[in-house]
């Protein structure tokens, strides 16, 4: 019986252990996007560059998972994001925006991260966008 015990709280424990690693990976997320401004540095949608499309835009991303699109330092639009660690995802959502801004919603697989630079990709059917974000 007390082997079931140690067991029991060993099991417990590693639970616990998986939380606080998932939390703490939550708040690097967070923390990386939420400190500074955000811009597109590359898009393509299907293979053709319409990184033009985002000249202007700043995007600033807060605590509470609202984002903004700020163009020529004027608010354009706010929006929903959410990040995964885990499975190394983020998504993004400005309803009834217009394009480019609409280009930007749905979610997207994480391809390679640094604390300044994200480099993303969503394929949707046939069409596939490639997205890369610059810390500035």
């Amino acid at each position: 019986m007390k082997r079931l015990y140690i067991v029991l709280f060993a099991v417990l424990a590693l639970t616990g252990c998986k939380k606080a690693i998932e939390k703490i990976a939550e708040d690097m997320v967070i923390k990386a996007m939420t400190d500074g401004q955000w811009i597109i540095t590359s898009f393509t949608q299907n293979g053709n560059d319409i990184t033009t499309d985002f000249t202007g835009y700043k995007f600033k991303y807060y605590e509470n998972r609202t984002v903004d699109a700020i163009k020529n330092d004027i608010l354009e639009r706010t929006g929903t994001w959410n990040g995964d660690a885990a499975t190394m995802t983020t998504s993004a959502n400005f309803t009834g925006a217009p394009n480019p801004i609409a280009l930007i919603n749905g979610s997207w697989k994480i391809t390679n991260s640094t604390w300044t630079t994200v480099e993303a990709n969503q394929t949707n059917g046939t069409e596939v966008k490639t997205l890369k974000l610059k810390k500035i």
